[in-house]
């Protein structure tokens, strides 16, 4: 049988060859790269990386696909794994309010915020829901995005809740992209609870939790664990709920606060702690132990025009494995981890190859998929980008524009840069 594909003649293969877990401190530096590299993939997975010559010699054969990427960058696809894929209408009126210095509370008051975007998710059908969220799927995937998680959260009742983890498994059916999916119902209070936190996440474990699992519409639980938010107490309660109905986890930790997140991650045993801007260094020390992940999010200071970024140099100086998401939300509109990676780059002292690990294998273990995707190795799924620059310093040296000129999934191409204007 002839192989589905060969990529070949790259300037640098990043193959990030190597254990099949989170890498931490001098690993995060090592992207294990061959020149003039190439690969095989056949029957979705990938079956052989070297060499153009050595690749070719043993899987060269009629009727393969090639994809000469001379003078190109190779690597996996990206994971995103931290994003709010799902939810209804947009809050662009906010930026204006933002850059007259308007806090977080005056926006909620003038009808922004997360409860105006409760209010619009709520209010869209099922359709409506799909479609617009298939729409930044469809970017995401073009910007190089293979693997995504997506959590709900912009419900806060059972059935809105239950709306979007429905159309999330719908985007995973329809779309070349694995979705990973997260309940996040304790992603703040709603209106009709409001002042009464403590009911609301009792409502939120008796009545909804359940269901979520009964369907199998989640794999993680998810909670908000922030000053003004819920307390690492009442974040507890839910965690162990979620754990206690086979669930995996993640905390929203510590964003604006030292907030007891992060040493919450590492006691309920998260797979990963994310936000990080304001941890303490006891929960620092704690990720450290546990080997829990560290997402960082960069893109969601720069969108609410805070210097408060996360301290990604500290982070894996002291050996937490830290990874990267986009945070897509409204309050965040970023699709591309592209740009996600020059923000880490540029304002939280991360090397180019330090956020490209921590873009793939790194937030690969924060979702559970380390020993499938996240790395370009015989026996991987055949998830690979190849962008339009010859080395892995030009992701972050280059921004604002999508480098992606082929994106293939599972061994096959899903998207393609339209021909230049001039040929």
């Amino acid at each position: 049988m002839p192989d589905d594909i060969l990529i070949i003649n790259a300037s640098e293969l990043v193959t990030l060859k190597g254990p099949k877990r989170a890498r931490a401190k001098r690993e995060m530096s090592d992207l294990a790269i061959v020149r003039d590299g190439a690969l095989a993939i056949s029957g979705g997975v990938i079956v052989d990386v070297g060499r153009t010559e050595s690749v070719l010699k043993e899987h060269d054969s009629q009727g393969v696909e090639r994809i000469d990427a001379s003078g190109k960058l190779v690597m996996p696809g990206f994971v995103d794994p931290h994003t709010h894929l799902v939810y209804g209408g947009s809050r662009e009126f906010e930026l204006e309010f933002k850059a007259k210095g308007k806090s977080y509370l005056e926006i909620l008051k003038g009808g922004g915020g997360i409860l105006r975007t409760v209010k619009d998710t709520r209010a869209a059908s099922a359709s409506d829901l799909f479609h617009q969220s298939a729409r930044r799927l469809e970017s995401m995937i073009a910007h190089g995005s293979t693997t995504i998680e997506a959590k709900s959260g912009y419900g806060l009742d059972r059935d809105s809740e239950l709306k979007i983890l429905e159309t999330t498994r719908k985007l995973a059916d329809d779309y070349p992209a694995d979705i990973v999916p997260t309940f996040l119902g304790a992603h703040a209070v709603p209106s009709e609870y409001e002042g009464c936190p403590d009911d609301y996440l009792s409502f939120v474990i008796e009545d909804v939790l359940p269901e979520v699992r009964k369907r199998k519409l989640a794999e993680f639980c998810d909670v908000f664990c922030e000053k003004g938010v819920f307390t690492a107490d009442q974040s507890r309660r839910v965690l162990l709920a979620a754990k206690e109905l086979g669930m995996k986890l993640k905390v929203h930790a510590d964003e604006f606060k030292a907030s007891g997140g992060a040493e919450l991650a590492a006691e309920v045993g998260a797979v990963s702690a994310d936000h990080l801007a304001r941890p303490s260094d006891d929960g620092l020390m704690a990720l450290v132990r546990k080997d829990v992940v560290g997402v960082l999010l960069p893109g969601t200071p720069y969108s609410s025009m805070s210097k408060e970024y996360a301290d990604g140099r500290r982070l894996i100086d002291l050996g937490i494995p830290v990874a990267l998401g986009t945070d897509l939300n409204p309050n965040c509109w970023n699709e591309s981890m592209q740009f996600t990676i020059s923000l880490a780059c540029h304002k939280m002292r991360m090397t180019p190859a330090e956020a490209i690990t921590a873009a793939t294998i790194n937030s690969a273990a924060a979702v559970g998929m380390e020993k499938r995707v996240g790395t370009l190795e015989r026996g991987k799924r055949g998830d690979v980008i190849v962008l339009d620059v010859p080395s892995h310093a030009h992701v972050p040296y280059r921004f604002g524009t999508n480098l992606c000129s082929t994106v293939v999934k599972d061994g096959r191409v899903v998207w393609e840069k339209a021909a230049s204007l001039d040929s």
